[in-house]
């Protein structure tokens, strides 16, 4: 029969010793204890109890670098120093108490007979009863101090880095530098955000440390080493082309050089040092770069970087022709780089908790070992399996190739929190397999944590580094059981360890990634579950083309054209599972909430696993649970009583920002702004039913109006879109043209005097003039006094009603549009949408004109502004109307009268 290792292995027991040579057969074989199989067996695997010996220490070390990162110098002493002393106290305690052995033959020795347990522990060898398990205790306290004294001292020194040197205090004075820094990390753009009626400007984020740096005061140049954080805006970097013909990431402004550096590059720029944000930052100053003229490179990237640098624009080039998903996704799968992931696939796959698969992670990691090693269960047998069995490679040489690999997987996908640990646990594992030693994932795990904590103490802060290692942990204690007690239950073998595993990684995640995002995914483990059968494929195909990039580019496409199809499926996973109504569930963020829902935890499993019992409760349960995800129509207005019958126009919550809908028919409604985001206004037309759109009517181009307009366009046919003459803000107006284009969807301008009907909707446009805005930034009527002003103001009429919606007119267009030709047309409206979000700049004598019955109000909770102004609110009541806002109470619902007649009824969400 075949051993359980390789012949180099062979002629040892289970636990690695040497098997005697004249020793007497037994009577009767062997038995492990813990598996009660033959010694010797090929299968199944013999493994005692999980070996928890290092995890002590290495949570005490995590838990120590966490807290001694920002500590004073002299309680990081206090705490090295007491530690030590203790753990000297302890060794020395068992030291005394350790008495002379036995003399004769150790038990367990060639002169023992007969069938017993051959690993370590009580009736093992070295048992010497309560006073050898008191002396281990004391060793493994001392251990876990050692482990707090080296996490704390590391820690100390991390930290310090952050005080010492001339950086922090030249950042306190908000010095202007020229300074020579060595790149740290991959510069990354950061993401477009709506900031009220602007887009905050988009920069790039540079993770550097300072060399050298010389003051403009006097001119004294000092070397030091301080980690910064460098800040370009990414609008004025000039586009240049970097020598290794790598195509840089698009800007605002076209192709910036900035965000084609590669790590270890030395550069000389001209900044201004600031404080970085009190807290857990790891950086000791901001350094705002002025990159009009583009980098000035004083030194070459390392050789390792530029191969690096090399494979990841050869991935790049060979994914070039993919559909836009695919083209995202794959370089972000095989090497991290997601430069080219929008916003809106980025929600998709936070929303469905499938973020871990939008970057390389860890599980691209195993799935390139699993290819080289074969199934982990069985990588230290004869029959194991993959490409190093199938070559005939040793275990030692497949322990030394998963190393090499490791180390090319850490350099060219970076050090990411994930990839650090992954590729550490693995080193771990193989250093294990090559020694001949038991394997054992959870000590692996333990080890690179402890190893990791201690070379980078910052890893201990990181959400994704956490999030890394519980999910680990989870497929390694809870993901076995699970799977056992499905299968038991009839559940076929491989689904129940898909199930159990994305079900056990949920769990532990879950109160992690509240306190990230405020929210409960319904749809992650559906979604993991999906996504599963299609990573693996995805991420060897996307590795075989980054290896074949360089020496034959035709290849490459060839192979990221098929690693496509399971990279398009994974993304439409993700948007799936977003678009569903329920997807998820808000949920009180903060660390207050991750107890609470890691409280609520362990009460919910064990219900579960009690109705598995009953297979009609669980039928059950399962519609229950697709009814709340998928939330039909007629169920929801049944339940919640929205959409509201009847409804004319919605006013949709979404925050500081504009977005209305007006009902054109079943499933169409004409959109009037698009609010700051996409994903709210979004979720209000689903919630309405709203497929088609007719037209889009974007009032001005200010950000809290047109930032959501491509939540709008998802997934809906849309007609056109209408805008104002004035095109500013001009980087919004660009915005909004190239979606458009992309979209294919014509843009028209709206201008007074011009009438649409579309079924029982009809409209007149009153505001602008047509010589408003003809030009960007010019005058032609002086109440045109900005964007603002500049707003297209529209009089609809539907179902008896009479709706004007102001935009954010301001009081001198709001006096011109009074003395303009469509003033009579406007008295004693029915419902007013009010101007700026009611803010305290309106013309009053407009207000007395309109007498509207119901006056709306859109302004975001809490808001900064102050929105809306008690004083306009004021105004509006002593006029006779009835004010509503959505900070109070959500969206808002106008409907008609009773059979069609001309009442006005109002509903909230």
């Amino acid at each position: 029969m075949r051993s359980p290792t390789d012949s180099a292995d062979s002629g040892r027991t289970h636990t690695g010793s040497p098997a005697p040579a004249d020793s007497a057969a037994p009577a009767r074989p062997a038995v492990h204890a813990a598996s009660g199989k033959r010694l010797g067996a090929s299968h199944p695997r013999q493994e005692g109890p999980a070996d928890l010996r290092l995890v002590p220490p290495a949570l005490a070390a995590w838990a120590t670098a966490a807290v001694m990162l920002h500590a004073p110098p002299g309680l990081v002493a206090g705490t090295v120093i007491t530690t030590l002393l203790l753990a000297g106290f302890l060794l020395t305690l068992r030291n005394r108490r350790a008495g002379p052995g036995p003399a004769g033959p150790r038990p367990g020795g060639p002169e023992r007979a007969g069938p017993g347990p051959v690993g370590p522990g009580p009736g093992g060898p070295g048992h010497t009863g309560p006073g050898h398990a008191r002396a281990l205790s004391r060793v493994s306290g001392a251990a876990v101090l050692l482990c707090v004294a080296a996490a704390a001292g590391s820690a100390g020194l991390h930290g310090a880095d952050l005080r010492r040197g001339p950086v922090p205090e030249l950042a306190r004075e908000y010095a202007s530098v020229t300074a020579e820094v060595e790149l740290t990390a991959d510069p990354r753009l950061s993401r477009p955000r709506a900031g009220g009626s602007h887009v905050v400007p988009t920069a790039v984020l540079i993770e550097a440390d300072v060399r050298r740096v010389e003051t403009a005061r006097d001119g004294a140049e000092v070397a030091t080493r301080a980690p910064v954080l460098m800040i370009v805006d990414a609008r004025s970097a000039r586009p240049v082309t970097r020598d290794d013909g790598q195509e840089r990431a698009r800007g605002p402004e076209g192709k910036s050089a900035w965000l084609g550096l590669l790590p270890s590059t030395r550069l000389r720029v001209e900044a201004r040092l600031v404080p970085a944000t009190a807290g857990g930052d790891r950086f000791a100053a901001v350094l705002r770069v002025r990159g009009a003229d583009g980098p000035e490179t004083v030194g070459e990237p390392s050789a390792p970087q530029r191969l690096a640098g090399r494979l990841r624009a050869g991935l790049r080039a060979a994914t070039d022709g993919l559909s836009a998903d695919a083209r995202a996704l794959l370089p972000g799968l095989v090497v991290g780089d997601t430069s080219r992931v929008t916003p809106e696939l980025e929600e998709a796959f936070r929303e469905t908790d499938l973020t871990h698969t939008l970057a390389v992670s860890g599980a691209n990691f195993t799935i390139l070992l699993a290819l080289l090693l074969g199934p982990p269960g069985l990588a230290q047998y004869a029959e194991r399996r993959g490409l190093a069995s199938r070559l005939g490679l040793s275990l030692r040489t497949t322990a030394l190739l998963g190393g090499a690999l490791s180390l090319a997987f850490v350099v060219v996908c970076r050090p990411d929190p994930s990839v650090l640990r992954a590729a550490a646990c693995g080193s771990v594992a193989l250093l294990a397999l090559a020694t001949g030693r038991r394997r054992s994932l959870i000590p692996a795990l333990a080890t690179a944590v402890l190893l990791l904590v201690l070379h980078d103490p910052w890893l201990a802060r990181s959400f994704g580094f956490l999030l890394s290692v519980l999910a680990t942990g989870a497929l390694l204690t809870l993901a076995p059981r699970w799977s056992a007690g499905l299968r038991r239950r009839g559940v076929p073998p491989r689904l129940a360890e898909a199930l159990a595993a994305a079900g056990a990684a949920q769990a532990v995640c879950a109160p992690v990634v509240v306190v990230l995002s405020e929210r409960v995914s319904l749809v992650a483990v559906p979604c993991n579950l999906l996504a599963e059968f299609a990573l693996a494929p995805a991420t060897v195909l996307g590795f075989l083309a980054l290896a074949t990039a360089l020496p034959a580019l035709p290849v490459a496409k060839a192979l990221a054209w098929c690693a496509s199809w399971p990279a398009e499926w994974i993304a439409r996973i993700a948007r799936t599972g977003a678009a569903l109504p329920g997807a998820g569930i808000d949920w009180p963020g903060g660390w207050a909430g991750a107890a609470l829902l890691g409280a609520l935890t362990p009460v919910v499993l064990p219900i579960g696993r009690r109705l598995l019992r009953h297979p009609w409760w669980c039928g059950a349960c399962a519609l229950l649970l697709v009814l709340l995800v998928v939330q039909p129509p007629p169920l929801t207005r049944a339940i919640t009583g929205w959409p509201p019958p009847g409804w004319r126009m919605v006013m949709c919550d979404v925050g500081q920002g504009d977005a209305m809908v007006l009902a054109a028919g079943e499933g169409t409604g004409v959109v009037v702004d698009a609010g700051p985001e996409p994903a709210p206004v979004d979720r209000c037309l689903r919630s309405l039913g709203v497929t088609r759109v007719p037209l889009v009517v974007l009032t001005h181009f200010h950000a809290d109006h047109v930032g959501g307009l491509s939540g709008v366009l998802r997934g809906r046919s849309v007609g056109g879109i209408a805008t104002t003459g004035l095109e500013e803000p001009a980087d919004q107006a660009r915005f909004v043209r190239r979606l458009a284009a992309d979209s294919h969807l014509p843009v028209t301008r709206a201008v007074a005097g011009e009438r649409r009907r579309t079924g029982d909707l009809s409209w007149e446009v009153v505001w602008p003039p047509p010589a408003t805005g003809q030009a960007a930034g010019a005058r032609p009527v002086p109440e045109a006094e900005g964007p603002n002003d500049a707003s297209v103001a529209m009089l609809v009429r539907t179902a008896g009603l009479r709706l004007l919606l102001l935009g954010d007119m301001e009081p001198p267009a709001q006096r011109a549009l009074a003395r303009s030709p469509a003033a009579t047309r406007l008295a004693d409206v029915d419902v007013l949408k009010v101007a700026h979000h009611g803010s305290a700049y309106q013309d009053p004598g407009l207000v007395r004109r309109l007498a509207p019955r119901l006056a709306l109000i859109s302004a975001g909770r809490d808001n900064s502004y102050g929105h809306p102004s008690p004083s306009t609110v004021a105004a509006l009541r002593d006029a006779g109307a009835a004010v509503l806002r959505t900070d109070r109470g959500g969206a808002i619902a106008v409907l008609g009268g009773e059979d069609g007649g001309e009442g006005l009824r109002v509903a909230r969400h």
